[in-house]
């Protein structure tokens, strides 16, 4: 990787590396860099050490620490993450999830999770902390995952005769 600062403004690109990555109104397919921040962009992979989002879309980001900010997002893999007024399908953190505010997430996995106005399909964790409207906790997944295969051995069974 370069030690120089990228910078691309009002642009389209392929592939972007380097140290210090600021990406601003573009449409850019992979980012990889030490310290990525990107505003009003849309991504398809970003990876780096540092990844703050602010008002973008990405699909695949993986970051050690990762701060999305009023964004939609696929999939968030993170050591530590912090999610604000944003919307993502999956968010899975090694650490934690210090601060997930006014947002919607899918399922979110995480040691330590932080939460407040938050609302999520399922969500995973040792610790959890504020205000949270979680439609699965582990027990109904379990139990609604039971069923379900339940009732897919059965209809199994029942179509061989």
């Amino acid at each position: 990787m370069t030690k120089e600062a990228l910078e691309l403004q009002k642009g389209k690109a392929q592939v972007i590396e380097g140290e210090f990555i600021n990406i601003k109104q573009s449409s850019v397919r992979s980012v990889e860099g030490g310290h990525v921040e990107m505003h009003r962009v849309c991504a398809l992979t970003v990876d780096g050490e540092k990844v703050d989002v602010m008002q973008g879309a990405s699909c695949v980001v993986n970051a050690e620490e990762l701060n999305i900010n009023q964004s939609i997002n696929i999939v968030s893999i993170a050591g530590n993450a912090s999610v604000t007024s944003s919307c993502s399908l999956v968010t899975m953190a090694r650490d934690q999830i210090s601060e997930v505010n006014k947002s919607c997430i899918g399922v979110m996995t995480a040691n330590n999770i932080k939460a407040e106005n938050t609302t999520s399909l399922i969500m995973v964790a040792r610790n959890i902390e504020g205000n949270v409207k979680t439609v699965l906790d582990w027990r109904s997944a379990l139990a609604f995952g039971a069923t379900v295969g339940g009732v897919f051995g059965l209809i199994k069974l029942l179509s061989k005769r």
